[in-house]
């Protein structure tokens, strides 16, 4: 596992109400509530950035003509 690694940050008094609410709910701490929205920022992020990808490769194949799994394979010789 991982080393933790301790870190002061400072919350709006509102934000670190509702994050030690949400914490006492679901019977988790502070920290690991903290550490969950950091986990899905980061996938949110990522997801962001592969549609990105896949976007620009997609542009990429419709200006050569590549709209189905048949054209690709024609166009790569397969």
């Amino acid at each position: 596992m991982e080393m933790a690694v301790k870190k002061t940050i400072s919350l709006p008094s509102d934000l670190a109400k509702e994050a030690q609410e949400i914490a006492q709910s679901e019977g988790k701490t502070l920290s690991a509530v903290i550490q969950e929205a950091l986990r899905l920022v980061r996938v949110k992020r990522l997801k962001g950035e592969l549609r990105g990808v896949q976007d620009y490769w997609s542009r990429k194949a419709k200006e050569k003509g590549i709209l189905t799994e048949k054209d690709l394979e024609r166009y790569l010789g397969t």
